[in-house]
């Protein structure tokens, strides 16, 4: 049993150090698969334990790579190029404006596809939009830095926007329709707190007037790939682009609302999510001739093989006992009261993510959490403080979430580098505060609604 113990500590402790340290630009799917490769073959998992996963994660992982595939679609229908040039239209020469703007699309981006889609995706348009407004490092840093944090935290308000969050759904029986309505209101109104804090915090660094553009970002986009259009739809002018763009948007939408449906009537929603996006990813072969596969290409299947390896070695843990200790440790608190164990479990979890990221920290907290013995209410509730921590505390430092390293792996492939101290002057101040207050509102909103 030692070995066992050893073993599996040794394992995971490695694969985070590579995970994290990526040397070479290497994938994080791999050292994860590598590590659960390690704990399948010394048997510390199990067949049926591997079952088990399977059954947990198969749904959620699904869900996610439909959504993704759905927002590589529409990055391949121009929308965020033409997002982008809304951006600069409605920002009106106002760098304050821009700031707001950008934060309600990575916002709306997050929750109408999923957070890392979002970094993947907003991303680059940003860097595109503020290469072309000639902005100078210190001035596109705040936009971008501000800018992926609330897409990654804006994770929090529905359970579909992140896989980690929807695998723990499934590990302490809660619906996605139930998430929404104990997490909306209190995680969006932290949100909010959270992006004025950072306003405020940024202000200084954020330039009062914009210069004009260098050129039309949605013009060269689609002059160069849909002119002349080979296909069945015009966008050749900005008012039918807009037209189309908005029909995408509501279809997106519809979908995103037949998940919660499906929820509510106990109906997988990962069937909803592929017939979603295989509809649309039929329209678009249909109506511009296109092939599907280039949209297969360019889909980050990898997240499949991250999270499912990550899971089987946190099983690993669990295994060895780890959840068994934890526990030990967490029983006399959550008998304290709800309050203080929100904020506990909630603050745990936001520790654990910073220092391991928030995949397995998530993981091993709901893992505890099962083990309690907690009626359902206080168990949904603690649960959801844990989801408050993983989305948004553990964006403390950019080691925190699996979307913010996507985020700097971005920056550096665009040569952007960001130093640890332009991104903890923001965090430090901004993080730890947005996340008490949000598990306030999170607390006095179940005890109004749902006591």
């Amino acid at each position: 049993m030692q070995f066992e113990i050893g073993m599996t500590i040794f394992v995971f402790v490695m694969t985070m150090i590579v995970i994290l340290w990526r040397p070479r630009g290497l994938n994080e799917a791999w050292p994860a698969s590598f590590g659960a490769g390690i704990i399948l073959l010394t048997g510390i998992v199990s067949t049926e334990d591997l079952t088990d996963i399977i059954g947990k994660i198969g749904g959620a992982s699904i869900t996610i790579m439909a959504t993704i595939v759905m927002a590589v679609i529409l990055e391949s229908f121009g929308f965020f190029h033409w997002a982008a040039a809304r951006l600069a239209t409605l920002a009106k020469g106002s760098g304050y404006r821009l700031y707001w703007y950008i934060q309600l699309l990575c916002f709306l981006m997050t929750l109408l596809f999923n957070n890392d889609g979002s970094i993947m995706i907003t991303t680059p348009i940003l860097i595109l939009l503020l290469k072309n407004f000639r902005l100078k490092k210190h001035e596109a840093i705040p936009y971008l830095l501000s800018g992926a944090l609330i897409a990654t935290a804006s994770s929090a308000p529905i359970g579909v926007s992140n896989i980690v969050n929807l695998i723990a759904l499934k590990i302490v029986d809660m619906t996605l329709y139930m998430h929404t309505a104990m997490m909306f209101v209190p995680a969006t109104s932290g949100l909010l707190f959270m992006s004025w804090l950072m306003f405020m915090v940024l202000k200084k660094k954020l330039p009062e007037k914009l210069p004009t553009l260098s050129y039309d970002i949605e013009e060269k986009f689609f002059t160069k790939n849909f002119h002349p259009l080979k296909g069945k739809m015009t966008v050749e002018t900005k008012r039918q682009r807009t037209k189309f763009m908005f029909k995408i948007l509501i279809y997106v939408f519809i979908v995103r609302c037949l998940i919660f449906v499906a929820s509510y009537l106990s109906i997988p929603i990962e069937w909803v999510a592929v017939m979603g996006s295989l509809s649309l990813l039929v329209w678009r072969w249909y109506h511009l001739r296109t092939s599907p596969f280039d949209i297969l290409k360019k889909t980050p299947w990898h997240i499949l093989l991250f999270a499912f390896s990550m899971y089987i070695i946190i099983y690993g843990l669990q295994n060895v006992g780890l959840t068994a200790f934890l526990v030990q440790i967490c029983e006399p608190i959550v008998n304290k009261g709800l309050l203080s164990a929100s904020i506990v479990m909630g603050g745990l979890v936001s520790v654990l993510s910073n220092i391991f990221n928030n995949h397995p920290a998530l993981m091993i907290g709901t893992l505890t959490l099962t083990e309690l013995g907690l009626d359902p209410i206080t168990l949904k509730t603690i649960y959801l403080a844990s989801i408050v921590g993983s989305d948004m505390g553990a964006l403390l430092l950019p080691i925190g979430t699996l979307a913010s390293l996507i985020w700097m792996h971005i920056l550096k492939q665009n040569k952007i580098k960001i130093r640890w101290k332009e991104y903890l002057y923001v965090t430090l101040l901004v993080i730890p505060l947005a996340t008490m207050v949000t598990l306030l509102f999170l607390y006095y909103w179940v005890q109004l609604v749902f006591n």
